[in-house]
């Protein structure tokens, strides 16, 4: 299996909750933003995905939560696409300080929605392969 997308995200202030440590929503929102970058990496802007007619749908989100982050911390945020049959994929997601101590995990449960006829469409993995410049980053 190929070496998880990584990105480095800086906590700021303005994310922190009134408990001085960043809200829950947020690491959500991390993790949202290491897809869509993880996909850039890979040769797939939203524009070309979307001028397909084809978009993705996060069907399921299981967030753990191992630390809290405070404002100034640094993280790692990886993306692992994990392919199977059928119309849906996983991502697993680790988010890390950077001395390596994780912080949280999500686990999303995905597919690419037809956006004419509002369903899931068979076989994502073909899809994604056929746009991607740089397959191997999503585990092609």
């Amino acid at each position: 299996m190929a070496q998880p997308f990584q990105l480095r995200i800086l906590v700021r202030g303005y994310e922190l909750d009134t408990q001085g440590h960043l809200n829950q929503a947020v690491y959500l929102q991390y993790c949202e933003h290491a897809r869509w970058e993880s996909l850039r990496a890979a040769g797939i802007s939203q524009d070309a995905l979307i001028a397909t007619r084809i978009g993705p749908a996060v069907l399921e989100n299981t967030m753990r939560f191992h630390r809290e982050l405070r404002g100034g911390d640094e993280v790692d945020v990886t993306c692992q696409w994990i392919w199977g049959d059928g119309k849906t994929f996983r991502v697993h997601q680790e988010i890390r300080r950077t001395d390596g101590v994780l912080v949280a995990e999500l686990t999303s449960v995905a597919g690419l929605i037809d956006l004419d006829k509002r369903k899931l469409i068979p076989e994502p993995s073909e899809h994604f392969h056929k746009l991607a410049e740089h397959p191997e980053i999503m585990g092609f």
